[in-house]
Protein backbone atom coordinates (compact mmCIF):
# COMPACT_ATOMS: atom_id res chain seq x y z
CA UNK A 1 0.00 0.00 0.00
CA UNK A 2 1.29 3.55 -0.71
CA UNK A 3 1.13 6.56 0.23
CA UNK A 4 2.32 8.66 -2.53
CA UNK A 5 -0.89 10.73 -3.82
CA UNK A 6 -1.25 11.78 -7.69
CA UNK A 7 -0.68 15.69 -7.29
CA UNK A 8 -3.10 16.43 -9.88
CA UNK A 9 -6.25 15.17 -7.84
CA UNK A 10 -8.39 17.57 -5.08
CA UNK A 11 -8.11 16.22 -1.65
CA UNK A 12 -10.81 13.71 -0.57
CA UNK A 13 -13.71 15.92 0.69
CA UNK A 14 -13.95 13.39 4.24
CA UNK A 15 -16.86 14.94 5.47
CA UNK A 16 -19.41 15.11 2.63
CA UNK A 17 -17.41 12.93 -0.03
CA UNK A 18 -18.90 9.16 -0.60
CA UNK A 19 -17.09 6.15 -2.05
CA UNK A 20 -17.61 6.08 -5.85
CA UNK A 21 -16.69 2.36 -8.20
CA UNK A 22 -13.31 4.41 -8.84
CA UNK A 23 -12.56 3.95 -5.54
CA UNK A 24 -11.73 0.12 -6.32
CA UNK A 25 -10.59 0.62 -9.48
CA UNK A 26 -6.75 0.60 -8.80
CA UNK A 27 -6.32 3.81 -10.89
CA UNK A 28 -5.46 7.79 -9.40
CA UNK A 29 -8.77 6.90 -6.90
CA UNK A 30 -7.73 4.20 -5.27
CA UNK A 31 -4.10 5.85 -4.90
CA UNK A 32 -5.61 8.64 -3.35
CA UNK A 33 -7.91 6.86 -1.08
CA UNK A 34 -4.80 5.35 0.11
CA UNK A 35 -2.96 8.44 0.80
CA UNK A 36 -5.37 10.23 2.35
CA UNK A 37 -7.23 7.71 4.90
CA UNK A 38 -5.45 4.38 5.36
CA UNK A 39 -1.94 5.69 4.97
CA UNK A 40 -2.46 8.77 7.76
CA UNK A 41 -4.83 6.27 10.19
CA UNK A 42 -2.30 3.23 10.16
CA UNK A 43 1.13 5.47 10.67
CA UNK A 44 3.67 3.84 12.77
CA UNK A 45 7.21 4.24 13.79
CA UNK A 46 7.41 0.96 13.71
CA UNK A 47 5.78 0.16 9.47
CA UNK A 48 8.14 1.72 7.06
CA UNK A 49 7.05 -0.93 5.21
CA UNK A 50 3.86 0.12 4.95
CA UNK A 51 5.01 2.75 2.50
CA UNK A 52 6.73 0.68 -0.35
CA UNK A 53 3.82 0.38 -2.69
CA UNK A 54 4.77 -3.18 -3.40
CA UNK A 55 2.44 -6.06 -3.78
CA UNK A 56 3.53 -7.50 -0.26
CA UNK A 57 5.51 -6.90 2.53
CA UNK A 58 8.50 -8.60 3.24
CA UNK A 59 8.42 -8.97 7.33
CA UNK A 60 11.87 -8.81 9.03
CA UNK A 61 13.93 -12.75 9.97
CA UNK A 62 12.36 -14.77 12.15
CA UNK A 63 15.76 -14.99 13.37
CA UNK A 64 15.88 -11.92 15.65
CA UNK A 65 12.90 -14.35 17.90
CA UNK A 66 13.97 -15.63 20.76
CA UNK A 67 14.95 -19.07 20.26
CA UNK A 68 12.36 -21.80 20.03
CA UNK A 69 10.25 -19.53 19.40
CA UNK A 70 7.38 -20.03 16.89
CA UNK A 71 5.31 -17.88 14.61
CA UNK A 72 1.47 -18.20 14.36
CA UNK A 73 -1.42 -16.95 11.95
CA UNK A 74 -4.75 -16.23 12.07
CA UNK A 75 -7.52 -14.83 9.49
CA UNK A 76 -10.75 -12.86 10.32
CA UNK A 77 -13.68 -11.42 8.95
CA UNK A 78 -16.36 -8.77 10.36
CA UNK A 79 -19.44 -7.86 8.67
CA UNK A 80 -20.64 -6.49 11.85
CA UNK A 81 -24.47 -4.44 11.09
CA UNK A 82 -24.39 -1.18 12.43
CA UNK A 83 -20.64 -0.17 11.68
CA UNK A 84 -21.06 1.86 14.56
CA UNK A 85 -22.35 0.00 18.11
CA UNK A 86 -22.22 1.37 21.90
CA UNK A 87 -18.74 1.19 22.59
CA UNK A 88 -17.09 0.39 19.38
CA UNK A 89 -17.52 -0.06 15.75
CA UNK A 90 -15.96 -2.60 13.23
CA UNK A 91 -12.38 -1.15 12.52
CA UNK A 92 -11.83 -1.65 16.10
CA UNK A 93 -13.33 -4.66 15.96
CA UNK A 94 -11.25 -6.03 13.25
CA UNK A 95 -7.92 -5.59 15.04
CA UNK A 96 -9.41 -7.20 18.23
CA UNK A 97 -10.67 -10.07 16.61
CA UNK A 98 -8.03 -11.31 15.44
CA UNK A 99 -5.70 -9.93 18.19
CA UNK A 100 -7.31 -12.12 20.45
CA UNK A 101 -7.66 -15.47 18.33
CA UNK A 102 -3.83 -15.06 17.89
CA UNK A 103 -3.82 -14.51 22.31
CA UNK A 104 -6.14 -17.52 22.75
CA UNK A 105 -3.13 -19.23 21.09
CA UNK A 106 -0.53 -18.06 23.79
CA UNK A 107 0.83 -15.62 21.49
CA UNK A 108 2.11 -12.38 21.24
CA UNK A 109 0.36 -10.52 18.00
CA UNK A 110 3.10 -8.95 15.66
CA UNK A 111 1.78 -7.61 12.30
CA UNK A 112 -1.74 -7.19 10.99
CA UNK A 113 -2.66 -7.10 7.09
CA UNK A 114 -6.39 -5.31 6.26
CA UNK A 115 -8.71 -6.24 3.69
CA UNK A 116 -11.22 -2.91 3.47
CA UNK A 117 -14.75 -4.06 1.27
CA UNK A 118 -16.34 -0.59 0.20
CA UNK A 119 -20.43 -0.49 -0.84
CA UNK A 120 -20.74 2.43 -3.41
CA UNK A 121 -22.06 5.43 -1.68
CA UNK A 122 -20.51 4.86 1.90
CA UNK A 123 -19.46 8.44 3.20
CA UNK A 124 -16.17 9.15 3.37
CA UNK A 125 -16.34 10.48 6.76
CA UNK A 126 -17.96 7.07 8.08
CA UNK A 127 -14.86 5.51 6.49
CA UNK A 128 -12.05 7.83 7.85
CA UNK A 129 -13.68 7.44 11.43
CA UNK A 130 -13.36 3.33 11.17
CA UNK A 131 -9.70 3.53 9.49
CA UNK A 132 -8.71 5.75 12.50
CA UNK A 133 -10.46 3.65 15.20
CA UNK A 134 -8.19 0.74 13.67
CA UNK A 135 -5.30 2.12 13.25
CA UNK A 136 -5.88 3.45 17.13
CA UNK A 137 -6.81 -0.19 17.86
CA UNK A 138 -3.46 -1.77 16.55
CA UNK A 139 -1.21 0.78 17.99
CA UNK A 140 -2.80 0.53 21.61
CA UNK A 141 -2.27 -3.70 20.97
CA UNK A 142 1.39 -3.07 20.03
CA UNK A 143 0.43 -4.08 16.30
CA UNK A 144 1.69 -3.15 12.99
CA UNK A 145 -0.54 -3.16 9.60
CA UNK A 146 1.53 -3.50 6.96
CA UNK A 147 -0.06 -4.74 4.11
CA UNK A 148 -3.32 -4.07 2.73
CA UNK A 149 -6.37 -3.80 0.11
CA UNK A 150 -9.40 -2.28 -0.97
CA UNK A 151 -11.84 -2.92 -3.25
CA UNK A 152 -15.49 -1.36 -3.87
CA UNK A 153 -18.80 -3.05 -4.84
CA UNK A 154 -21.93 -1.56 -6.54
CA UNK A 155 -24.47 0.07 -3.73
CA UNK A 156 -27.13 -2.27 -2.29
CA UNK A 157 -24.30 -5.36 -2.34
CA UNK A 158 -22.05 -4.45 0.39
CA UNK A 159 -24.27 -3.06 3.17
CA UNK A 160 -21.58 0.02 4.12
CA UNK A 161 -17.78 -1.85 4.49
CA UNK A 162 -16.50 -5.34 5.35
CA UNK A 163 -13.02 -5.98 6.56
CA UNK A 164 -10.85 -8.95 6.60
CA UNK A 165 -7.76 -8.85 8.37
CA UNK A 166 -4.74 -11.32 8.96
CA UNK A 167 -2.52 -11.43 12.11
CA UNK A 168 0.94 -13.01 12.82
CA UNK A 169 2.01 -13.56 16.32
CA UNK A 170 4.79 -15.98 18.12
CA UNK A 171 4.21 -18.10 20.72
CA UNK A 172 7.17 -19.32 23.24
CA UNK A 173 8.41 -22.21 23.89
CA UNK A 174 6.88 -24.14 26.74
CA UNK A 175 3.76 -22.72 25.80
CA UNK A 176 0.73 -25.05 24.16
CA UNK A 177 -2.78 -24.07 24.41
CA UNK A 178 -5.47 -26.62 22.48
CA UNK A 179 -9.15 -27.21 22.70
CA UNK A 180 -7.99 -30.67 23.01
CA UNK A 181 -6.64 -30.64 26.11
CA UNK A 182 -8.91 -30.21 28.72
CA UNK A 183 -9.10 -33.04 31.43
CA UNK A 184 -11.72 -34.04 33.92
CA UNK A 185 -11.46 -32.32 37.09
CA UNK A 186 -9.77 -29.03 35.47
CA UNK A 187 -11.54 -25.37 36.71
CA UNK A 188 -13.38 -23.30 34.40
CA UNK A 189 -12.70 -19.37 34.26
CA UNK A 190 -14.51 -16.73 33.04
CA UNK A 191 -12.60 -12.97 32.80
CA UNK A 192 -16.27 -11.20 33.57
CA UNK A 193 -19.45 -10.91 32.32
CA UNK A 194 -21.44 -12.27 29.71
CA UNK A 195 -23.49 -10.62 26.85
CA UNK A 196 -22.35 -7.14 26.34
CA UNK A 197 -21.32 -6.90 22.92
CA UNK A 198 -24.23 -9.23 21.57
CA UNK A 199 -27.11 -7.14 23.29
CA UNK A 200 -25.07 -3.46 22.63
CA UNK A 201 -25.51 -4.36 18.76
CA UNK A 202 -28.76 -6.07 19.04
CA UNK A 203 -29.75 -2.78 21.16
CA UNK A 204 -28.36 -0.37 18.36
CA UNK A 205 -30.01 -2.27 15.57
CA UNK A 206 -33.06 -2.37 17.08
CA UNK A 207 -33.68 1.19 18.10
CA UNK A 208 -33.76 -0.10 21.92
CA UNK A 209 -32.79 1.80 25.05
CA UNK A 210 -32.45 0.62 28.09
CA UNK A 211 -31.66 2.97 31.72
CA UNK A 212 -27.85 1.72 32.18
CA UNK A 213 -25.91 1.86 28.41
CA UNK A 214 -24.87 -1.19 27.34
CA UNK A 215 -21.33 -1.20 25.60
CA UNK A 216 -19.94 -3.41 23.71
CA UNK A 217 -16.91 -5.47 25.73
CA UNK A 218 -14.61 -5.52 22.70
CA UNK A 219 -11.08 -5.22 24.10
CA UNK A 220 -7.69 -6.87 23.02
CA UNK A 221 -6.51 -9.55 25.32
CA UNK A 222 -3.45 -10.70 24.85
CA UNK A 223 -1.81 -8.96 27.95
CA UNK A 224 -4.11 -10.52 29.92
CA UNK A 225 -3.17 -13.86 28.63
CA UNK A 226 0.52 -13.07 28.71
CA UNK A 227 0.13 -12.42 32.40
CA UNK A 228 -2.08 -15.78 33.07
CA UNK A 229 0.95 -17.42 30.98
CA UNK A 230 3.75 -15.79 33.43
CA UNK A 231 1.43 -17.07 36.51
CA UNK A 232 3.18 -20.73 36.47
CA UNK A 233 -0.68 -22.32 36.08
CA UNK A 234 -1.02 -25.32 34.73
CA UNK A 235 -3.37 -23.27 31.70
CA UNK A 236 -4.45 -26.12 28.91
CA UNK A 237 -7.51 -24.12 26.72
CA UNK A 238 -8.38 -21.03 26.22
CA UNK A 239 -11.65 -19.20 24.05
CA UNK A 240 -13.00 -16.19 23.43
CA UNK A 241 -16.71 -16.86 22.98
CA UNK A 242 -17.73 -14.57 20.48
CA UNK A 243 -20.48 -16.13 17.96
CA UNK A 244 -22.31 -18.36 20.00
CA UNK A 245 -21.36 -17.57 23.52
CA UNK A 246 -20.00 -19.23 26.28
CA UNK A 247 -21.73 -22.22 25.69
CA UNK A 248 -21.02 -23.14 22.05
CA UNK A 249 -16.97 -22.20 22.86
CA UNK A 250 -17.74 -24.62 26.05
CA UNK A 251 -19.36 -27.67 23.72
CA UNK A 252 -16.72 -26.81 21.18
CA UNK A 253 -14.29 -27.55 23.44
CA UNK A 254 -16.08 -30.47 25.75
CA UNK A 255 -16.00 -32.28 22.04
CA UNK A 256 -12.38 -31.51 20.99
CA UNK A 257 -10.94 -33.03 24.73
CA UNK A 258 -13.72 -35.56 24.84
CA UNK A 259 -14.62 -34.83 28.16
CA UNK A 260 -18.03 -32.96 29.61
CA UNK A 261 -18.67 -29.58 31.47
CA UNK A 262 -20.61 -28.76 34.66
CA UNK A 263 -21.29 -25.34 35.18
CA UNK A 264 -22.75 -23.39 38.33
CA UNK A 265 -25.41 -20.77 37.05
CA UNK A 266 -25.33 -18.63 40.35
CA UNK A 267 -21.39 -18.08 39.57
CA UNK A 268 -21.99 -16.66 36.06
CA UNK A 269 -21.67 -13.34 35.72
CA UNK A 270 -23.90 -10.79 33.72
CA UNK A 271 -24.58 -7.47 34.42
CA UNK A 272 -28.27 -6.65 35.63
CA UNK A 273 -29.32 -4.58 32.48
CA UNK A 274 -28.00 -7.54 30.16
CA UNK A 275 -30.25 -9.52 31.80
CA UNK A 276 -33.34 -7.25 31.71
CA UNK A 277 -32.54 -6.86 28.26
CA UNK A 278 -32.09 -10.96 27.38
CA UNK A 279 -35.37 -11.37 29.48
CA UNK A 280 -37.04 -8.25 27.24
CA UNK A 281 -35.88 -9.99 24.08
CA UNK A 282 -36.50 -13.53 24.35
CA UNK A 283 -32.21 -13.92 24.39
CA UNK A 284 -30.00 -16.07 26.63
CA UNK A 285 -26.70 -14.59 27.84
CA UNK A 286 -24.95 -18.18 27.24
CA UNK A 287 -25.55 -17.50 24.02
CA UNK A 288 -24.34 -13.74 23.21
CA UNK A 289 -21.02 -13.10 21.46
CA UNK A 290 -18.59 -11.32 23.83
CA UNK A 291 -15.68 -9.59 22.18
CA UNK A 292 -13.48 -8.59 25.35
CA UNK A 293 -13.98 -11.74 27.53
CA UNK A 294 -12.39 -15.23 27.19
CA UNK A 295 -12.94 -18.51 28.87
CA UNK A 296 -9.56 -20.61 30.27
CA UNK A 297 -9.58 -24.36 31.67
CA UNK A 298 -6.63 -25.04 33.59
CA UNK A 299 -6.04 -27.75 36.62
CA UNK A 300 -8.42 -27.47 39.88
CA UNK A 301 -5.23 -27.16 41.96
CA UNK A 302 -4.19 -23.74 40.41
CA UNK A 303 -7.91 -22.30 39.75
CA UNK A 304 -7.57 -19.48 42.81
CA UNK A 305 -3.72 -18.38 42.12
CA UNK A 306 -4.49 -17.88 38.31
CA UNK A 307 -8.18 -16.12 39.43
CA UNK A 308 -6.33 -13.82 41.46
CA UNK A 309 -3.48 -13.06 38.86
CA UNK A 310 -6.57 -11.92 36.51
CA UNK A 311 -8.46 -10.21 38.90
CA UNK A 312 -4.90 -7.48 39.34
CA UNK A 313 -4.96 -7.37 35.38
CA UNK A 314 -8.12 -4.69 34.23
CA UNK A 315 -9.30 -6.84 31.72
CA UNK A 316 -9.56 -9.48 34.43
CA UNK A 317 -11.12 -7.87 37.62
CA UNK A 318 -14.33 -9.82 37.58
CA UNK A 319 -13.02 -13.27 36.76
CA UNK A 320 -14.81 -15.72 38.37
CA UNK A 321 -14.76 -19.98 38.31
CA UNK A 322 -17.55 -20.82 36.30
CA UNK A 323 -17.84 -24.73 36.80
CA UNK A 324 -15.74 -28.16 36.47
CA UNK A 325 -14.62 -30.26 33.48
CA UNK A 326 -16.29 -33.48 33.90
CA UNK A 327 -15.97 -37.09 32.63
CA UNK A 328 -19.03 -37.77 30.09
CA UNK A 329 -18.90 -39.62 26.65
CA UNK A 330 -21.50 -37.70 25.31
CA UNK A 331 -19.37 -34.51 25.78
CA UNK A 332 -22.39 -32.71 27.06
CA UNK A 333 -22.39 -29.53 28.87
CA UNK A 334 -24.44 -29.39 31.47
CA UNK A 335 -25.49 -26.35 34.40
CA UNK A 336 -26.90 -26.47 37.66
CA UNK A 337 -29.68 -23.96 38.17
CA UNK A 338 -30.42 -22.09 40.98
CA UNK A 339 -33.93 -23.89 41.58
CA UNK A 340 -31.08 -27.13 41.78
CA UNK A 341 -31.86 -28.72 38.34
CA UNK A 342 -29.98 -29.78 35.95
CA UNK A 343 -30.08 -28.10 32.16
CA UNK A 344 -28.21 -28.92 29.08
CA UNK A 345 -26.10 -26.51 27.19
CA UNK A 346 -26.45 -27.73 23.62
CA UNK A 347 -24.47 -26.15 20.74
CA UNK A 348 -25.92 -22.84 19.40
CA UNK A 349 -29.13 -23.60 16.74
CA UNK A 350 -29.43 -21.45 14.00
CA UNK A 351 -28.90 -17.76 14.72
CA UNK A 352 -30.68 -15.23 17.38
CA UNK A 353 -28.17 -12.43 16.16
CA UNK A 354 -27.06 -12.36 13.06
CA UNK A 355 -23.82 -9.96 11.61
CA UNK A 356 -22.52 -9.70 14.99
CA UNK A 357 -19.13 -9.63 14.39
Amino acid sequence: MSSAKPHYLRPLDKRHGRIDLTHGAGGRATHQLIAEVFAPAFASPDAPHIDTGDDGVVLPSTAHLPAGHRLVMSTDGHVVSPLFFPGGNIGQLAVHGTVNDLAMMGATPLYLTVSFVLEEGLLLADLVRIANALGQAAREAGVTVVAGDTKVVERGKGDGCYISTAGVGWVAPGVHLSGRLARPGDAILLSGSMGEHGLAVMSQRQGLHFDAPILSDTAALHGLVQTMLTSGAQLRTLRDPTRGGVATSLNEVAMASGVGMMLDEAALPVQAAVQAGCELLGLDPLYLANEGKLLAVCAADDAEALLAVMRAHPQGRDAVRIGTVTQDAQHGVQMRTAFGGCRMLDWLMGDPLPRIC
